[in-house]
């Protein structure tokens, strides 16, 4: 994890003009973050800009001066931010937007975040760096939440551990396993689903293989049974903004009565989670 780092007040060279300006970036437990970056010599308000990457949607910012020649932009968790990708730039006037890269991240504060919920929804602001060098951020925004922590992959089946965000659990709690080529969750009247043992906000559930025929399986929290609220699990609560790569989890190979299969789980690219089976080869 890197820190953000005093920066001195240096003169523009060419070679800087040609570089695209940097933003470091301080996020706090709260969800807000702060964006620096040094003064760009032109004349005129500079603003922070985030385009959602709908090309629709945008966020400007004012950046204003901070110590040591920097510039400064925040972005409260007050301030809805939709779910989905944003990509930050830096205008200047009436100036042409400049696309920012990532300087130095402080995301220490994202690391065993535990919201309070209270708003009835989490907020997640993730910046990060894209896989051409640029910079932008990931937001979540769910309302209510039910965050995946520990997992423990059996023999034959998952463990899941979670906590439950802006709503109860009640003793009708379960989880539904709704298949991917499902048009909405729980769209199919077979659809499997799991008892939960509950404590307070707590959850915890077993997913067995053998129940589950062969595809793509994405797990939902239903806090109030049928009449609720239908909850998709994921892992939000940390500083890692594309889960699917680094999360990784072995699979098992079990008898089932659809066939042989393997099985277990992974995270989607919006960092939900889902189990996959697959027949076994051979």
């Amino acid at each position: 994890m890197m820190t953000l780092a005093p920066q001195t007040a240096q003169t523009p060279t060419d070679e800087d003009a040609a570089m695209p300006p940097r933003a470091d970036c301080l996020a706090d437990s709260a969800g807000g973050l702060t964006f620096d970056m040094a003064e760009t010599g032109e004349s005129g308000d500079t603003h922070l800009v985030l385009i959602h990457r709908d090309g629709v949607q945008e966020v400007r910012l004012p950046l204003a001066p901070a110590a040591d020649g920097r510039l400064r932009a925040a972005l409260p968790s007050g301030v809805e931010l939709p779910e989905g990708r944003w990509d930050a730039f830096a205008q200047t006037g009436d100036g042409e937007p400049q696309r920012l890269t990532p300087g130095l991240n402080d995301l220490r504060s994202l690391v065993d975040r535990v919201p309070s919920g209270a708003r009835g929804h989490v907020a997640v602001r993730i910046p990060y760096a894209t896989k051409h060098g640029n910079l932008s951020v990931r937001s979540w925004l769910r309302a209510p939440h039910a965050e995946a922590g520990e997992l423990h992959v059996g023999e034959g089946g998952l463990g899941v551990h979670g906590q439950v965000y802006g709503v109860a659990l009640t003793p009708d709690a379960y989880v539904e396993l709704a298949g991917r080529e499902e048009t909405e969750p729980g769209a199919g009247a077979d659809a499997p689903r799991i008892g939960v043992q509950r404590d307070q906000a707590l959850f915890r559930f077993t997913v067995d293989y053998g129940d589950l025929p062969e595809g793509v399986w994405d797990l939902w929290l239903r806090p109030a049974g049928e009449s609720g609220p239908r909850v998709r699990i994921a892992r939000l609560l940390d500083d890692i903004a594309d889960k699917k790569p680094i999360f990784t989890y072995p699979k098992v190979t079990v008898e089932t009565e659809y066939g042989t299969v393997t099985a277990g789980p992974y995270y989607t690219g919006d960092n939900d989670l889902s189990v996959a089976v697959t027949a076994a080869a051979g």
